[in-house]
């Protein structure tokens, strides 16, 4: 069987190779796909083909992706958390440099410098006076989000000497171990937002994080504080950090979202979103979406979706395979056995995980799945895709 994925953004070689050409048609152009691979094309404004059973984002965030909508028809939505994570720590580690030693106004004053040597050397010697920053060793940084790339840069920023504030409640185990024992984990924001010289955000944009920081949470900080945000822009409440930057509360906002109001002001730095824009962080982004979506089409494994649970199931000898997503409701996997049951197939293995309101069944059977006993269980009320692998 060939599967069929439509790439709608280009994606890095290295990440296609992992998908055989002998097993896989993949292309821009690809017709009645199983699986969409995409990196920042919006998805919101587009249709989804029905043949669809999977999508894979290339990166981190799927704002781009109407997850929702995915969920209704069974469909799971895989992203690659920590394949940009360096990229981004680097970022956020030169962002702090820029904040503290005021080295984009600096560089600009210094490249406007005309005249000879001599008065050049003058006005230097006038001008840096203008430009005098601080050290990073001794000050406080406050790390909102402590997933794959807070983690990194909390780490980071213990090994430049500062003192480190992480705040996450919902930090994972597996991301808890990867802090250094240095960093001072907070379970306060505004204890947080008082103690820390500069703050820096790394959690996804979602209606609880929306204007995160806003008068209210600036109002809080030190004087003089930094903001660096490589996250999302509206987690930050622009409006707000102008009227902060104007009054002498924030020192410095640095961010990867430019907008008019930001860039007509002078203690604002910002890129042209930068954060996963490496040839580095792109290749590993595409690995790891083609490699989660190489093993859902051929095995049915689920492993960083942000919609449907994780799951994994060892492949039993000599049987077929049928996978299910449904609504995570009672008697779901009584139904099934019960078809599977009737039609004379016996259950070699069985999987069910439950994330929220959705669930995710596999089941290996003994014996040729007929299609009519698909279409019974498509139509059980509660299933939302089935089909065998």
């Amino acid at each position: 069987m060939t599967f069929k994925i439509r790439t709608l953004n280009a994606i890095s070689h290295t990440g296609l190779a992992r998908l055989p050409k002998d097993e896989f048609e993949v292309g821009s152009d690809v017709t009645d796909p199983d699986a969409l691979l995409l990196r920042s094309a919006n998805l919101h404004d587009t249709a989804i083909p029905d043949s669809v059973v999977a999508v894979a984002r290339a990166g981190a965030g799927t704002n781009n992706i109407p997850v929702p909508l995915c969920s209704a028809r069974g469909i799971p939505v895989f992203n690659t958390p920590g394949a940009n994570a360096n990229a981004v720590k680097e970022l956020v580690v030169a962002a702090l440099f820029l904040a503290a030693r005021n080295i984009i106004p600096a560089a600009a004053f210094a490249h406007r410098l005309d005249g000879d040597p001599s008065s050049m050397d003058k006005a230097v010697e006038a001008g840096k006076k203008n430009f005098v920053g601080f050290e990073l060793p001794g000050r406080t940084l406050g790390v909102i989000g402590l997933g794959a790339i807070g983690v990194e840069v909390a780490n980071a920023a213990t090994a430049l000497g500062m003192r480190v504030l992480g705040y996450d409640p919902g930090i994972t185990v597996e991301h808890a171990w990867k802090l250094s024992s240095f960093v001072e984990h907070v379970t306060n924001l505004d204890q947080l937002l008082k103690r820390a010289d500069i703050i820096t955000l790394h959690v996804p944009l979602v209606d609880g994080t929306r204007g995160l920081i806003g008068g209210e949470e600036l109002a809080k900080m030190k004087k003089s504080a930094v903001i660096v945000n490589f996250a999302r822009g509206p987690i930050v409440e622009e409006t707000a950090v102008v009227e902060a930057l104007e009054s002498g509360q924030l020192r410095a906002y640095i961010c990867d979202f430019p907008s008019p109001a930001l860039n007509r002001h002078d203690n604002v730095v910002t890129l042209p979103h930068l954060g996963a824009s490496t040839n580095e962080a792109e290749d590993n982004c595409a690995r790891m979406a083609a490699d989660q979506l190489r093993d859902f089409l051929t095995e049915g494994t689920i492993v960083n979706s942000v919609n449907f649970p994780s799951a994994a199931l060892a492949r039993s000898e000599g049987t077929h395979r049928i996978a299910i997503a449904n609504s995570n409701v009672p008697n779901m996997v009584g139904q099934i056995s019960t078809l599977l049951a009737a039609a004379g197939l016996n259950i070699a293995d069985l999987l069910n995980k439950s994330r929220g309101e959705v669930a995710y069944t596999i089941v290996d059977v003994e014996g040729e799945v007929p299609a009519s006993l698909m279409g019974q269980i498509r139509a059980i009320a509660g299933v939302l895709s089935a089909r065998v692998i």
